[in-house]
């Protein structure tokens, strides 16, 4: 280990002093708090490592200006505050703790759970104020039914400790097979029965496009008045203003919240309500998960410098250039079939299969088959899915991936085919590149050659016959909705069944929806949000 004592690791917020005990045997240390974004660009070209928590942005300059960095680590599960991209461009090691908060993270959400069941904030100001208030009344938790909206890691050990407090537990996550959610003891359901059925309700996905707002009015009307809410995931999953209306209106009973969609969230609407117990994004925050995280990216980091592979990275190893060249336009259409899929199935998922066809079925195809995972997976985990950890994430969520190959590929010189079996059918999406760009090609019967534009998909499900395209025209129109393509497939036979995709500039209205679904003869109407406005 005599050349990793030579090599130097930067680390600009606090992290727990057993970490830095892991680091200072191997390597040369420097602790410097506080840098400002123009400081860290001006420090970082003399280290080998950086090492943060949520406080430093490492921006594209900051990694651009680190000339010598083979490994950022974060302590903590969360790298919004890392350029990711950038780092991989670079050839630089990006590393977290998986496992370092989640127990942490779980306890807080059950205290939460429990500190608003029971009223103990008010009940404790109370009496502070000189107010002995035995009148106070909580709700009891043995045998209610808890509510898990995604059951990544943190969801999945929510349920286990609600499970210990004899709670009811289901839960909506379409990427979890039947058999782990029965070891769990947890009953798979649909979000809306989720909602109906909850006394109270918990996320815990990740915050991105199609998750923004993921409960909103439409879903909080769905709730008990009895009901109550807790988000400890991500701030802006829940619409805050929504939320607030309901709570004051008396159609929902209580909130818990530790995460905020602008933060320090000191004056959010939220913290006006007497409903509401909330906390400053303190879920991670013990000794125990801090200690934990640091010493878990510690010790990657030493085994990046030292020329190991770590164990968590959250982007993958290099791929040979020659691989890239053949598969890279593949990889970007493989995460726009997976996000599609996953929208478009009904039922929780059983099965996947994935088909290489043409030239590229010659190639590696790891990095594809991890961006058709990490597209399935988008809306139900923020772990970043890459070639090193796929079959792991796969198999903790009880998902079967099968590959198929076929050198001949009869329209396309290579074509990507996804296909999902749920316990409700199933859903099948192909896609190709064209001249550099990226098609959706098929979607279950019917085949296209339309690129996935815009934020929204929206696909129709109707009778072949005259006037459908217009009726749907007009809708959008009256509704302000516009359109950027749309193409029409129908099966062999003229007059049978047909499917409009239509790309939309704008989210579909539940209105406009439900007129859609009123034409005569029109099927099934389906919408996919797509990450970031498409390709």
């Amino acid at each position: 280990m005599a050349n990793v004592t030579k090599k130097k690791v930067l680390i600009t917020d606090s992290i727990s002093p057993a970490a830095i005990d892991v680091l200072r045997p191997q390597v040369e240390v420097d602790v410097r708090l506080g840098l400002t974004s123009a400081q860290l660009q001006s420090t970082i070209a003399g280290y080998q490592a950086l090492i943060v928590r949520s406080q430093t942005n490492v921006t594209r300059q900051v990694i651009e200006s680190g000339v010598k960095l083979e490994v950022i680590g974060r302590a903590g599960v969360g790298v919004d505050n890392i350029d990711v991209e950038a780092a991989t461009r670079r050839g630089i090691f990006v590393v977290n703790s998986r496992e370092g908060n989640i127990v942490s993270a779980a306890e807080h959400t059950v205290a939460m759970l429990l500190a608003m069941a029971r009223q103990i904030p008010k009940a404790n100001n109370e009496l502070r104020a000189g107010v002995w208030n035995r009148s106070l009344k909580g709700v009891e938790v043995r045998n209610k039914v808890l509510g898990i909206v995604g059951l990544g890691r943190v969801g999945t050990t929510v349920a286990e400790m609600a499970r210990g407090l004899h709670m009811n537990v289901i839960a909506y996550d379409p990427m979890v097979s039947q058999s782990v959610a029965d070891k769990l003891g947890v009953q798979l359901v649909e979000l809306g029965v989720l909602l109906s059925r909850s006394d109270f309700v918990t996320v815990h996905v990740p915050l991105n496009q199609s998750t923004k707002g993921l409960i909103g009015s439409e879903q909080i009307a769905q709730m008990k008045p009895s009901a109550m809410v807790i988000n400890c995931a991500r701030g802006g999953i829940i619409d805050e203003k929504a939320l607030y209306e309901a709570l004051e209106a008396g159609r929902v009973a209580g909130a818990a919240i530790d995460v905020f969609s602008v933060e320090p969230a000191v004056g959010n609407i939220l913290l006006r309500s007497d409903k509401t117990v909330a906390t400053p994004h303190l879920a991670a925050s013990t000794s125990e998960a801090e200690t934990s995280a640091g010493i878990d990216v510690a010790e990657q980091v030493v085994a990046v410098l030292g020329g190991s592979p770590p164990k968590s990275p959250v982007n993958a190893p290099a791929v040979s250039a020659d691989t890239m060249v053949a598969v890279g336009e593949y990889v970007r259409a493989a995460t726009t079939l997976g996000v599609i899929a996953a929208q478009m199935l009904e039922g929780q998922t059983k099965s996947i299969t994935i088909r290489y066809q043409g030239e590229v079925s010659a190639h590696n195809t790891d990095p594809i088959k991890a961006a058709v995972l990490g597209g399935l997976l988008e809306n139900v985990t923020d772990e970043r899915v890459n070639i090193v950890n796929m079959d792991m994430v796969a198999a903790s969520r009880g998902l079967r991936i099968a590959e198929e190959r076929d050198a001949t590929c009869e329209n396309y010189s290579s074509m990507v085919t996804v296909e999902v079996v749920g316990t409700s059918g199933k859903v099948i999406v192909a896609g190709s590149s064209l001249r550099g760009t990226v098609y959706l090609v098929r979607v279950n019967d019917f085949w296209f050659e339309i690129e996935p534009s815009g934020s929204y998909l929206l696909f129709t499900e109707h009778k072949d016959r005259p006037g459908m395209i217009g009726a749907v025209g007009t809708i959008m129109g009256n509704a302000g909705i516009n359109i950027s393509q749309m193409q029409v497939s129908r099966d062999v036979q003229r007059g049978g069944s047909a499917m409009m995709v239509i790309c939309l500039d704008n989210p579909l209205t539940a209105d406009a929806r439900q007129r859609i679904l009123a034409i005569p003869e029109m099927y099934k109407v389906s919408i996919v949000k797509l990450a970031d406005g498409g390709e």
